[in-house]
């Protein structure tokens, strides 16, 4: 049996590009039943936003300076199996390249892999679901 999803998403924004946040921001927050909490500009910021706003989603981009995406991943999804939130954190991780082998693999697999820009309403069901089925945390 499924969980039913929260009467509100919250949603953290990791990119690097100031304008591509803003822009994911407008269109989630435009959304019933999404709320942007934070957004972060670096992976490490990711992180530290992660453990202090619990956000039920994480939208987290690849390439980024200080610390890259996957990696971020992997603090988040372990920060969370060590002091788990209210909600359990899912990632969804957001690139340019069509190729999810890098998202896939690895010891950190997202929930969900995402070849922006993707059409407006195009949300899969487990991704508004953010509570259905938790990222894996690392082994």
């Amino acid at each position: 049996m499924t969980a039913d999803p929260p009467a509100e998403i919250r949603v953290l924004i990791a990119d690097d590009q100031a304008v591509v946040r803003a822009g994911l921001a407008m269109l989630l927050d435009s959304q019933p039943g999404l709320t942007v909490v934070g957004q972060a500009g670096n992976g490490q910021e990711a992180v530290l936003l992660a453990r202090e706003l619990t956000p039920d989603v994480v939208l987290m981009d690849i390439r980024m300076p200080l610390l890259d995406g996957l990696a971020a991943t992997r603090h988040i999804l372990r920060n969370a199996e060590r002091n788990p939130p209210p909600r359990p954190v899912r990632v969804v991780v957001l690139t340019t390249s069509t190729s999810t082998s890098m998202t896939r693999s690895g010891p950190a697999p997202a929930a969900s892999c995402s070849s922006t820009p993707r059409p407006r309403n195009s949300f899969s069901a487990s991704e508004r679901r953010p509570t259905a089925a938790p990222s894996s945390p690392p082994r």
